[in-house]
């Protein structure tokens, strides 16, 4: 699992049988920046994922990837390789909060 900020979503109207009523969030992982370890960064990639929680833009996630992604009851039959499986209040490290949904 790793976390993600959403940057936006994604609308097909052709699409395979299994994806239809799933939203479609455009994330970007992201990771703890080195040097202080204070805040999240970017890691520079871009990611369609499936999002059956409600996320929306702005929002950091909760991702799992591969063969994991359709462990969920809502995409076991789907074509999925990324899912939303949690979105985010708090990240903490060394005792310091990184990030607070509640601050946003």
């Amino acid at each position: 699992m790793f976390v993600a900020k959403v940057t936006g979503s994604l609308v097909s109207t052709q699409k395979a049988d299994s994806l239809v009523g799933h939203k479609l969030l455009i994330v970007e992982p992201y990771r703890l920046e080195a040097d202080q370890r204070r805040s999240l960064v970017s890691t520079g990639r871009t990611l369609v994922a499936v999002d059956g929680l409600g996320a929306g833009e702005g929002d950091y996630v909760l991702l799992t990837q591969g063969s994991s992604a359709r462990l969920t009851p809502e995409t076991r039959e789907a074509p999925i390789d990324t899912v939303v499986v949690g979105i985010v209040d708090q990240v903490h490290i060394d005792q310091q909060s990184v990030y607070s949904r509640e601050e946003e």
